[in-house]
């Protein structure tokens, strides 16, 4: 495995499992620079206005960011873990963009995205609904305080339609709801060995403890 993607909906983790197992495997890694996007707070305050842009801004600093990443090569450090996919952009906008702002951000999308290498496996954790919005408000994130339970199903099934819709890729859905992998060894060991120490067919693979 060279190339892993851990995804996962608003408030899954990903990020954090992202870095311990970088820290853990001394993989590169790669992570979603999202903070410093300035319409990101406009458009939790105003969805409708600031959208599009939001969404183009966010492709456009995905693709600088993985392209660059991936078509590096480092003896040293051959696996590369990012905590997102490019896809991401496809599936959030169209979740957040009109009809035909969605098609037009589509095409950009679709020539961009054949450029992209394809992960050797993508990992996404399962997380409640419920358990989300605790997170998001727990880690205390101004701009995330408006997010609401029906916009995290949306995102959720975006992502499973993804899944369905790509039977060539690998998948592992992992659900976490009765996991702490941050404050517990043995569930991030759980994750890290269903993730490295097994064989991982085309498809979709769902794991739950």
């Amino acid at each position: 495995m060279q190339y892993l993607v851990i995804e996962g909906n608003i408030g899954a983790g990903k990020t954090t499992l992202t870095k311990m197992l970088a820290d853990d495997l001394n993989a590169r890694i790669v992570l979603e620079q999202f903070a410093d996007n300035p319409f990101l707070p406009k458009f939790y305050n105003d969805p409708q206005r600031f959208s599009f842009p939001l969404e183009l801004s966010f492709l456009a600093e995905r693709y600088k960011q993985l392209n660059a990443e991936l078509r590096a090569s480092s003896l040293f450090q051959p696996l590369l873990i990012a905590d997102y996919f490019f896809m991401k952009s496809l599936i959030f906008a169209q979740n957040t963009l009109a009809k035909d702002e969605f098609n037009l951000y589509r095409q950009i999308f679709e020539i961009i995205y054949s450029s992209i290498p394809k992960p050797d496996l993508y990992v996404y954790l399962h997380v409640p609904v419920d358990r989300l919005i605790s997170n998001i408000k727990k880690r205390g994130r101004d701009y995330e305080q408006s997010i609401t339970p029906e916009y995290l199903e949306t995102i959720q099934q975006g992502y499973f339609e993804f899944f369905k819709q790509h039977p060539d890729y690998s998948f592992l859905i992992i659900d976490t709801s009765e996991l702490d992998f941050v404050d517990n060894q043995d569930d991030y060991l759980l994750i890290r060995s269903a993730i490295f120490d097994k064989s991982h067919k085309k498809g979709v693979q769902r794991l739950s403890f």
